[in-house]
Order: C-alpha cells, then sequence, then structure tokens
C-alpha cells in the first residue's frame, strides 16, 4: 500500500467481506488515500472505473473470493476495451484450500481472460527475505501496466492464509523502490503488418511520431483541400489541436459530442442529420477523411465518411489498433498518440504554406448555421418533453467546469444528434463496450474523481439495471444528478427492425418495466424532481446542481411520440439544408 500511494494512488473501493481483511485494513489506515465502501461488488467495481476516468489515475477495487470476483467482470472489460486505468484486486484462497470443495473457492487464475493489461495470482505472504521487495515490485509493476501506453485493467489475484487480521507482529520495514525510468510507448506497440497481407499501410510512432509518416500524410491533405475531419471518443486529442488544424486546412471538424473535441468555428454540430439525405451529402461529400479515435456515435455519418466504396483516402489515427478499422474502409492506419500526430501534422501543413479552400468551409459553416436554427426552432415549439430536445438542454446546462456522463442507448444518441458545441465542460460514456450497466456507480465515481458537479443523463431502464450503485449514495460526498428519461422500456427498440415485428415487441425488446423510479429513488432518500413540461427541464437541473448532493430529475417521455417527432426533425433538418445550399450553390 505505501509503494501505490508513493505512486500517486488516492482511491480505493472497497466491496466488503472476510478474504480481503488484509489489504483492506492496509487501504482504512493509510491516510494517503480515499476509501470508499461500496456493497455491490459490480457496483464497486464501476465505481472505480468512474474514478479512473475523471482523474487518469487508477483506483483500486478489492473484493473477497469466489462469485464477488466474477461481479467485477463487466466493469473490466470496459476499462479494457475503454482504456481506462483500474487495479483489481480480488482475495482468494491460499493453495491447499483449491480444488477440496473449500466454501466460497473458484478458480479465480486469469479470471478476466484477455480483457487485462497484465494478471498475476500471488500466493501467501511468507516472513522471507526478499518479501517486502517482492511486494513492492509487484505494486509498482501493477501501476506502470496499468497506465502505459494503453492504459486498462491489471488483476492481482492475492492469495491469504488465516489469521486474516493484524496478530501484533512487527511489519518488516525495507526502503521504497527506487523511481523507474520512464517507459518507451512504443515498446508495447503491436507489429506493423506485413505488407503481403492486403491490408492497408499500418504505421506506428515511438517516442515522436515517425517524421516520414507524418511527410506523407501532409502530402495527402494538400492534395484534398476539401476534406473533413472526424473526432470521435477516446482519441486522446486536445481540442485546441483540433481547432489549429481546422484553421490551417479550412476543413470542417466533425466531432462526437462524447469526444471533448466538439467547439470552435469549425464544428459541426447537425451532421447526423446531414447524413440523411442523399442531396446534401452529396453537395459536401469531402474527398479526404481523417479519422481521430473511434468511429463516430452517429452510424449514418459513419456510413457516410467510411463507405467501402466511397473511393477516397480515410485515415485513421488511434493508439490502439484493434478499434481502427470496423467498417475495413480505412486506407492508412496510424498507431499514433492522436493529439502528438495532429500537431506534427498541422506544424508541417503550416510550414508548408497550406491555403485553405474557402468554398467547402463555408458551405459548410452555411448548412450548419440553417440546420441548426431549423431544429430548435422546431424543438421549442412543443410543451412535451421530446428526448432530443432533453439531451440538448442537458448539455447546454452543465455549469462551467462540470462533467456530463451520458448512457448508452439512445442517450448518446440524441447527445450526438442535438448537442451544441461546447467547450468549458468534460463528457464521459462508457463506449468500451457500449453497455448500460453499471451507469450509476460509473457516475458517483466520476463525480468524486472529479470534485466538480456532475450531471447525469440516462434511460429508465439504465437506471434500473444499476440501482444498488445507490446503496449509500446519498450519504456520500459528491455531487450528482440524474436526469432519467423515463419511457418504460428500451427506448432505442424502437427505431430498429424490431419495431415491426408487433406480436412480440413489448415482450421481447420494449420490455415495460412498470416501475416508480421516484419511490425506487425515494428507498435510497434521493430527492426527485419530477418534469411534466419541456421547458421546466433547464431550471429543475439547475436547481438540482445548485442544491448539491445526489439528486434525480424524472422526465417521463411516450416511445412512440419520440419516433414520430426524430423523422419530422429530420424532414426539417432536411429542407433546410437544402434550402441554405440552394443559397450558395453546389461549387
Amino acid at each position: 500500500m505505501d509503494e501505490w500511494a508513493r505512486r500517486g494512488i488516492a482511491d480505493a473501493v472497497v466491496a466488503p467481506g472476510s478474504r480481503s481483511a488484509p489489504l483492506a485494513l492496509a487501504l482504512a489506515r493509510d491516510p494517503r488515500v480515499r476509501v470508499h465502501v461500496q456493497l455491490d461488488e459490480r457496483s464497486a467495481a464501476f465505481f472505480a472505473l468512474g474514478l479512473g476516468r475523471a482523474t487518469g489515475r487508477p483506483a483500486i477495487v478489492l473484493c473477497t473470493s469466489g462469485t464477488a470476483a466474477a461481479n467485477f467482470h463487466p466493469a473490466v472489460l470496459e476499462a479494457h476495451h475503454g482504456r481506462v486505468p483500474l487495479l483489481v484486486c480480488t482475495a482468494d484462497r491460499p493453495p491447499e484450500l483449491q480444488d477440496v470443495g473449500a466454501a466460497q473457492t473458484i478458480d479465480q487464475t486469469a479470471l478476466f481472460g484477455p480483457a487485462t493489461r497484465w494478471a498475476t495470482t500471488v500466493d501467501p505472504p511468507a516472513d522471507e527475505p526478499d518479501a517486502a521487495t517482492m511486494w513492492r515490485r509487484l505494486a509498482a509493476r501493477a501501476v506502470r501496466e496499468a497506465t502505459g501506453w494503453l492504459a486498462g485493467p491489471v488483476h492481482l489475484n492475492l492469495r491469504f492464509r488465516e489469521p486474516l487480521v493484524p496478530t501484533g507482529a512487527p511489519l518488516i520495514e525495507v526502503p521504497p523502490l527506487r523511481e523507474p525510468p520512464v517507459d518507451d510507448p512504443a515498446v508495447d506497440d503491436p507489429p506493423i503488418d506485413d505488407p503481403r497481407s492486403g491490408a492497408p499501410p499500418r504505421s506506428r510512432g515511438g517516442i515522436a511520431p515517425d517524421a516520414n509518416t507524418v511527410s506523407r500524410i501532409a502530402d495527402l491533405v494538400r492534395q484534398h483541400p476539401r476534406g473533413a475531419l472526424v473526432v470521435g471518443w477516446g482519441s486522446d486529442v486536445r481540442a485546441e489541436t483540433v481547432e489549429r488544424y481546422a484553421a490551417v486546412t479550412g476543413w470542417p471538424v466533425l466531432a462526437d459530442a462524447i469526444s471533448s473535441a466538439r467547439r470552435g468555428t469549425a464544428a459541426i454540430s447537425t451532421y447526423d442529420f446531414l447524413a440523411r439525405t442523399p442531396e446534401v451529402r452529396d453537395a459536401l461529400d469531402p474527398t479526404m477523411v481523417l479519422r481521430l479515435g473511434a468511429p463516430l456515435t452517429s452510424k449514418a455519418t459513419t456510413a457516410w465518411m467510411e463507405s467501402p466504396g466511397a473511393g477516397r483516402p480515410l485515415v485513421v489515427v488511434d493508439r490502439d489498433p484493434r478499434r481502427h478499422d470496423p467498417e475495413r474502409a480505412a486506407t492508412e492506419l496510424v498507431t499514433d498518440h492522436a493529439d502528438r500526430f495532429v500537431v506534427a501534422l498541422t506544424h508541417q501543413l503550416h510550414s508548408a504554406g497550406m491555403t485553405p479552400d474557402r468554398i467547402s468551409p463555408d458551405r459548410w459553416d452555411l448548412v450548419e448555421r440553417s440546420v441548426r436554427r431549423a431544429i430548435d426552432e422546431h424543438i421549442d415549439r412543443g410543451d412535451e418533453p421530446f428526448e432530443g430536445r432533453i439531451a440538448r438542454d442537458v448539455m447546454n446546462v452543465v455549469p462551467t467546469g462540470g462533467q456530463l456522463v451520458v448512457a448508452s442507448s439512445m442517450p448518446v444518441r440524441d447527445l450526438d444528434s442535438f448537442a451544441r458545441p461546447r467547450d468549458d465542460i468534460r463528457v464521459h460514456a462508457n463506449r468500451g463496450v457500449n453497455g448500460i450497466d453499471g451507469f450509476v456507480s460509473t457516475t458517483l465515481g466520476i463525480a468524486a474523481g472529479a470534485g466538480a458537479p456532475t450531471v447525469a443523463m440516462l434511460g429508465d431502464l439504465c437506471f434500473l439495471h444499476d440501482s444498488n450503485g445507490l446503496l449509500g449514495a446519498a450519504k456520500q460526498d459528491v455531487d450528482a444528478v440524474f436526469v432519467v428519461v423515463d419511457n418504460n422500456g428500451g427506448g432505442i427498440f424502437s427505431f430498429l427492425p424490431q419495431a415491426e415485428l408487433t406480436e412480440h415487441f413489448e415482450e421481447l425488446f420494449g420490455t415495460p418495466p412498470n416501475i416508480d423510479l421516484a419511490a425506487l429513488a425515494a428507498v435510497h432518500q434521493i430527492p426527485v424532481t419530477r418534469i411534466t413540461r419541456a421547458d421546466e427541464l433547464p431550471a429543475a437541473v439547475e436547481a438540482a446542481v445548485v442544491a448539491g448532493g445526489v439528486r434525480m430529475v424524472h422526465v417521463r417521455t411516450d416511445r412512440e411520440t419520440n419516433v414520430a417527432r426524430h423523422r419530422e426533425l429530420e424532414a426539417v433538418a432536411a429542407a433546410a439544408a437544402k434550402a441554405a445550399l440552394g443559397r450558395v450553390g453546389t461549387e
């Protein structure tokens, strides 16, 4: 524990248990570490995940043996795919109690399979000459592996014998380890693909971006002045880097709402609507696409920008090669830190005197402003809460310096479609595996780690799925407002082909829970504000943020009406975009 504290670990989440007592007591007795106690192991792991998302530092999550450890798995998967640092500690029985029918004992060796950056099982502590040094080295490596080139979860399966509580014997005192040298981030990079495989070229950076790769991409950009920059989640690119690139190239920026890069005059926030109208796609179609990070949430825009048959260069930059190219459309894959690569690329373009093409950005800007105005005017006319308007208004009212956490399924899609650019808040989402599980706990962990007002937007099923995360939440020293969009079921399925299966749709897909969510919140002593009119939402969220603590704003919507409003807005946006293009021409 001393070694972890020396290396900046500041938070630990403990799910109560007996076999984990040695480490739990060490955590509780160290004043350098905040200990958060969560009764449910799945919630504990997602709370630790939220801490890691907010701070960039791994949090410790600890449990006892058996199924307790298995309940960590969903959060471990999200940390793995979402590149969130996490120190997973599972207590285990000693070797003599394995495979003999001992209570609460399962095989926990490599329990999480390939979803960890490093995993090891450690036998019980023994009074040996180098034991303390071994434990320090173990702790040091765990942090290093969790925070490396691809951050992620580390699993320490720790076997303990009884007694599990202090006996009065003194601890062994040893000096701390020297600080390790800074790792070369290229060490853990995957090998470059064999060019004979038929795959697109794949290059990688080391300490700095590869100069030849930067020059090659710069030449390509200069040949395509009417390109587009796409920024997905997890790109590791700073918003100011994106703005600088857009200023030098004149390219529009299609940044996902959860990328925290949707800002500046080049930002296009209505691309999901533009992608649904063929005439608009044809008029704005870029001749090259540079994507940073994961694909956009908008499937329509991804199909537009990354169509394998488009015949245009698609260059993807991301430090994780496994997430590069799900559409198999990339013409080049660059495994590198997106921010430093784009900084180098922008510098080379600027030095070469690239002159932005003014026709393309002016056209994009006019269409963006026209469609944004038409959408806002249309959704502001009605009194009935509409999920797209809820997403827009929630994004607008998060206080400066605050955190917005958005759930998967429809909330993240509505945010991507309706949110305006903002440059003064951070946006978080569990998009590693796109699950709704653990969302309440993740939000509370983010609020605890950020130490700033946090607003979360989620659906009713997502809220119910992690209601155990509310256990003790009212007594935690965090400020988190949950805006729960309650359409009594799985709203996203109403947009999918399953909606045509009228005979079994509600039973298998809509799955209305018919539960009073406000009553459930009251069980956990969470204050609730009910919203019945659309224009009431902003003031209700602002009041909840000011009041502090954990609170809920409850908004009921209708699934069928919501689908109809989305379809109306697609037509409104298409008309506005075509009218704007008619004013400037198509050339």
